[in-house]
């Protein structure tokens, strides 16, 4: 089974290119974040023609979040527990069944929290991740694998930028930002890229600016995280770098993880 996360970064923008790529990569459970459209204007038709049923948890503009799946949705649950007043679309989880049990499969964009000094923005996404923290501990107490992936806008290591000291100053890259994606690995998280190389060079998004796709100037910043009974079903995992140079690409690759 090929699980894959893309930041579309506009899912009306790219159609054209998320439904070549639906055919040319045929994932068999795609997330996409960044759709920036509410549910009724998602290009549901498209999608569904390919075989795949499609849930959304969109909001007008900016933000969205969306799962399609070759597999039937048992269970479709919409937005992160434990902040009521919190209108993002950042979260929606999939409930699947497979020969091995349920999957739980989450499309999550975790905020990009700059500038630092605003605690409506770096507080936003810190205070997200630790929710993340908190709903993910509870899934696992369920004992199913778990697939976690997404844009988490956190670069996990220095590894992990072709410039790290561009990013010091940034929400991405901070001590408490690296430090949040840590606890929530250290619940028993396995990442699916790393897990297959240390390379560096390993990356998922390069600005529109200044250059950075033919500098590669990249960061990490896509990941897929394996519950326990995941990891159990880990074959491979690889990141789709060739969709960058697309006509009218978004600035994120899909990452890939294949399960048995």
């Amino acid at each position: 089974m090929k699980i894959a996360t893309w930041n579309i970064n506009g899912v009306k923008a790219r159609i054209d290119n998320l439904v070549h790529w639906l055919n040319d990569s045929q994932p068999d459970i795609a997330c996409l974040q960044e759709i920036k459209t509410v549910d009724e204007g998602f290009p549901r038709a498209e999608i569904e023609a390919l075989g795949y049923h499609v849930e959304t948890h969109g909001q007008k503009g900016f933000n969205g979040v969306a799962i399609l799946s070759k597999l039937r949705f048992d269970e479709v649950n919409r937005g992160l527990p434990g902040d009521d007043e919190d209108e993002q679309a950042r979260f929606i989880e999939g409930v699947f069944s497979t020969p091995h049990g349920a999957l739980r499969v989450v499309s999550l964009y975790l905020p990009n929290g700059n500038p630092i000094t605003e605690d409506r923005k770096y507080g936003y996404k810190l205070r997200w991740m630790d929710r993340l923290q908190r709903w993910a501990a509870e899934r696992l107490e369920l004992e199913e694998a778990l697939v976690l992936a997404g844009d988490y806008n956190v670069i996990p290591q220095p590894i992990d930028a072709r410039r790290p000291e561009e990013w010091v100053n940034d929400a991405l890259f901070q001590p408490e930002t690296r430090g949040a994606l840590r606890k929530l690995e250290y619940l028993g998280f396995t990442d699916a890229i790393r897990a297959v190389t240390d390379a560096g060079d390993t990356f998922t998004f390069w600005d529109y600016q200044a250059g950075a796709w033919q500098k590669n100037n990249g960061i990490r910043i896509d990941h897929l995280l394996l519950s326990p009974e995941a990891a159990n079903l880990f074959e491979s995992a690889s990141i789709e770098k060739h969709v960058r140079a697309w006509e009218k690409p978004s600035d994120h690759v899909p990452a890939v993880a294949m399960l048995r």
